[in-house]
């Protein structure tokens, strides 16, 4: 077995891990990141990219909204997860963004982005920071990062753009000058890109978080190994954790961490067996996570002595996905985010009831769905609505021949009356009656009497601000009328591995495991199941993948690199 020293051996390549990586090699050590996939960038290349700061530099008052937010968590969270993970969040989160800007990262403000839970105290507006879009050109190895979401990029995955932009793109079906003119600037430079590159160059949301931390990674010499799998954690005689045996290109290396060893493998919700064991009834049987997170790191951690956390509430964070197939004959995990709050749709469950204000966010409408036992739930819309904004898979002002290829598929189900949609979808006819009867009052009259829809702020910025008299109320009166049927998907564990303020796994005893740290969701959430705001899950990743380098760093003298 050869043997390859390093200062910090980070597994997974997640923002959480690359965070822990690029802190670690701008400290001046030697850093070797190990990805199992031949993609970099985990789930993380999925999601939005958006992290979740408290107090960071660009809010008007950056202290009063840092009290303003440990009201909101104390709320929300409550004793459910510890507060000193928390309160090291809350204090680090903003030097930890204002130490990776210094390195080269560039952040937008979403200024207006308002938290989930909007009703409790201290809940607040534009704690979001949004990567900035990112030129792929200027990386040596741009083929190895994770490819986008095909559904929420444009021409098969391969151009991506930000929602906001994707928002102007829409009104190109107004006559918009300006939407035209930013369509036109956009497909050129796709263009361009496609006869050099598989994809477009232009990354957005995710993909350009993990391109630009790759980027900062490779330019201060960090290492990262793809298709290599990590079989085993070392340690010494007290029980320090000293490196991985590690599977790569055909044979075993023993790879020494000098420093520590970081786990980001994206805690487990592609695991079905783990998923069956921790996650509510009925068990999920999909999720919208990249395929490598099945807690392989987890597993590493509990075999030196690592310990999980307190299962909390149903242990995972959620999207209501719907699942459609591709024309590659694979599946697809879509994830109804946004689509929700838009008027003339509406939830029901198989007794054609509504269940939620369709317009909270995908983490709380899955909770909803459970409470209520509306596994699986319809999103139940008319000809008008799909036309305008379509839903899920299908986009805005889709072809006739695309929705026939939908129904074909059984996506789409489609019915002239609503007593032949019920029959399709198998929800009872008279319940959903009378649910489209109320949903058509309140777009009258603009109030939602039943559950709220477009009461609370958070669900009015996702609504249709050209609606009248609601932006998230409308009716559904224009045949043919439709559903497409939704189920829970975890887009993450919330359970995960015990750890310090300073991101060290914990044993049973409560005292750190030397030399092993865990970020991102192989640690335990900071906010155990609940979830506060658009991107606290990223946040928390570049926030504690931060700090276990920082804590790395300042590991006794005599582990320094010799």
């Amino acid at each position: 077995m050869t043997d390859h020293p390093v200062d910090l051996l980070v597994l997974g390549s997640g923002a959480a891990g690359l965070a822990a990586a690029v802190a670690g090699a701008a400290e001046g050590l030697s850093v070797l990141v190990l990805e199992k996939t031949e993609w970099l960038g985990g789930t993380s290349a999925y999601s939005a990219g958006t992290s979740w700061i408290p107090g960071h530099r660009h809010q008007p008052d950056p202290a009063a909204d840092l009290a303003e937010a440990r009201r909101y968590l104390d709320a929300l969270v409550g004793d459910r997860a510890p507060r000193e993970l928390r309160e090291s969040y809350l204090r680090h989160g903003p030097e930890a963004i204002e130490y990776f800007e210094r390195l080269g990262l560039r952040f937008w403000h979403s200024a207006h982005v308002v938290d989930y839970h909007p009703d409790l105290p201290g809940s607040g507006v534009g704690r979001a920071l949004e990567p900035h879009t990112f030129d792929a050109r200027r990386l040596a190895h741009f083929g190895r990062v994770r490819w986008p979401i095909p559904e929420f990029a444009l021409f098969g995955g391969t151009l991506m753009v930000r929602r906001r932009e994707a928002d102007r793109l829409l009104k190109v079906f107004d006559g918009s000058v300006r939407a035209t003119a930013l369509a036109l600037r956009l497909g050129a430079r796709w263009v361009v890109d496609r006869l050099r590159h598989p994809r477009g160059t232009r990354l957005t949301m995710g993909n350009a978080l993990v391109a630009a931390l790759y980027d900062q990674l490779t330019r201060r010499s960090g290492g990262v190994w793809f298709t290599a799998r990590t079989t085993e954690l070392t340690t010494d005689a007290p029980g320090r954790v000293t490196g991985a045996v590690v599977s790569h290109r055909g044979r075993l290396v023993q790879v020494t961490a000098r420093r520590g060893v970081v786990l980001a493998g994206g805690g487990f919700p592609a695991n079905p067996d783990l998923r069956a064991e921790h996650l509510p009834s009925p068990t999920p049987q999909f999720t919208p996570a990249a395929e490598g997170a099945t807690g392989d790191t987890i597993a590493l951690a509990r075999s030196v002595g690592g310990v999980l956390a307190e299962p909390r509430d149903d242990n995972a964070l959620w999207f209501p996905s719907s699942l459609g197939r591709r024309k590659d004959g694979s599946t697809a995990v879509f994830p109804h985010i946004w689509d929700r709050a838009k008027p003339g749709i509406v939830a029901v469950d198989a007794a054609g009831r509504r269940f939620v204000d369709e317009s909270v966010s995908y983490h709380r409408f899955v909770r909803a769905m459970y409470a209520a036992d509306a596994i699986p739930a319809w999103l139940v819309l008319d000809a008008r609505t799909l036309r305008r904004y379509g839903l899920g898979m299908i986009r805005p002002h889709a072809r006739r021949a695309v929705l026939r290829r939908y129904r074909d598929q059984g996506y789409l189900h489609t019915a002239d009356t609503f007593e032949d949609l019920a029959m399709r979808t198998g929800v009872d006819a008279a319940g959903l009656k009378r649910t489209i009867a109320a949903t058509n009052r309140s777009a009258r009259t603009g109030i939602d009497e039943e559950f709220g829809k477009g009461e609370s702020p958070y669900g009015r910025q996702y609504g249709d601000p050209a609606h009248r008299p609601h932006v998230n109320l409308g009716s559904i009166e224009q045949p043919p009328f439709s559903a497409i049927e939704v189920v829970p998907t975890p887009l993450a564990t919330a359970l995960g591995l015990c750890t310090s303020p300073d991101a060290e796994v914990l044993s049973a005893s409560g005292d750190p495991v030397r030399g092993l740290y865990a970020c991102g969701n192989d640690a335990s959430s900071m906010t155990a199941s609940e979830y506060p705001g658009a991107g606290c899950q990223i946040g928390a990743g570049l926030v504690f993948g931060y700090l276990a380098a920082q804590h790395a760093r300042e590991l006794p003298g005599d582990r320094r690199r010799g």
